[in-house]
């Protein structure tokens, strides 16, 4: 698949690559990442004053209307260089679902924050016994008055360290794997909630987080949290390839660049035709996964049939893909390949922590054939 991109889609994406290329160098991203903070609030504020944060949401939530393709397109660059702030967990996840689910009051209230860089927000939703289910959740949350008091845990929250407000999954009805789960916004400074942050391996920052007695907001209405939840899950798996395949894209450049120098027994390790094939193949799983990911973000912005199931086809093929064009890199690049100083090592990390957020390949694959079966 190919897609025609508009003249306003084409902007947007120079406008990305000249912000990153002239701002958001390896060095650049060694230091932030490196920071006490973790993340650059100048580069979120010019992410924003550009539009970024704006772009995918509707015009009547006070956005772009840019969709899944400004996803997509925004995705894409970031994954080429590495970005660690957080995108998908504030616009795509958090601000999807109000967008999605949120009241009208919810939405004019929250939405703002977002597109203009004040409020950073992060989904908490997974827990220990969970694993890839939504529906597994033994956080509770039980109503007093106008108000919902959660207490539970949530494990591995990404952004949750430099998070205003959560988005936090909690049990209104039923048992640990039924029905009967609600969403919930919650101050991620409010009393009773407890973080644990730590350094992911791919150099962000996540938390996990303890709620005792915390008062929070109903998100939309009770008992969809589940359905809201499985949008989502295609709208990120959208997000999540982008930014793989523009990691994979980076990868395949570095090696080919660096098999033109490196030198082995008198001649380039290039010309040795064992190599060339598989850098063939590494140049063959890019254009694949490409493909596919155009063929999803285009599907998510039609709203095409049969979405599930494509996606959960291209989080397997492109996660499979990943992983195969990270290995080979690093193996080609030697033992420096997996050197900090060398961001080889720092793409292939980024992939492999892609390739296990919402399901890892081989949890899609089995999905893909139980939706095939059900179809």
């Amino acid at each position: 698949m190919d897609i025609q991109f508009t003249e306003e889609q084409d902007m947007l994406r120079s406008s990305v690559q000249r912000l990153l290329r002239d701002q958001y160098d390896f060095d650049t991203r060694r230091k932030i990442v490196a920071s006490e903070q973790g993340f650059s609030r100048k580069q979120w504020e010019a992410f924003a004053e550009l539009g970024l944060l704006a772009a995918p949401f509707s015009e009547d939530a006070g956005g772009l209307g840019g969709g899944a393709l400004s996803t997509m397109i925004i995705m894409q660059e970031f994954g080429r260089h590495l970005v660690v702030e957080p995108f998908v967990e504030t616009v795509v996840l958090a601000g999807g679902l109000i967008e999605q689910a949120g009241t009208s009051e919810q939405k004019q209230s929250f939405i703002p924050g977002i597109i203009d860089g004040s409020k950073i927000w992060a989904l908490a939703w997974t827990e220990k016994a969970s694993r890839f289910d939504f529906a597994n959740v033994a956080t509770r949350a039980r109503r007093e008055g106008s108000d919902y008091v959660l207490s539970g845990q949530k494990t591995m929250v990404i952004a949750a360290p430099w998070a205003d407000h959560l988005i936090v999954s909690a049990r209104t009805s039923g048992d640990d794997r039924d029905g009967g789960v609600s969403l919930f916004v919650v101050d991620r400074r409010a009393v009773g909630v407890d973080l644990r942050s730590f350094k992911t391996i791919d150099g962000r920052r996540a938390a996990e987080v303890d709620l005792r007695e915390v008062h929070a907001q109903l998100l939309g209405r009770e008992g969809e949290g589940v359905a809201a939840l499985e949008a989502c899950r295609e709208r990120a798996i959208g997000a999540l390839c982008a930014e793989a395949v523009g990691a994979i894209g980076e990868l395949n450049s570095a090696t080919l660049e660096y098999s033109k120098t490196r030198k082995q027994f008198g001649a380039t390790i290039g010309s040795f035709q064992v190599l060339q094939h598989r850098m063939v193949e590494m140049f063959i799983a890019h254009q694949e996964a490409l493909s596919l990911m155009q063929h999803l973000n285009l599907s998510l912005s039609t709203g095409g049939a049969g979405l599930p199931r494509l996606a959960s086809g291209a989080k397997s093929k492109i996660g499979y893909a990943g992983k195969f064009v990270a290995d080979q890199a690093v193996q080609l690049h030697g033992g420096m390949g997996m050197t900090d100083e060398l961001n080889v090592g720092h793409y292939f990390k980024r992939i492999s922590s892609i390739n296990i957020q919402f399901g890892d390949p081989a949890f899609h694959l089995l999905r893909y054939a139980q939706l095939d079966a059900a179809a």
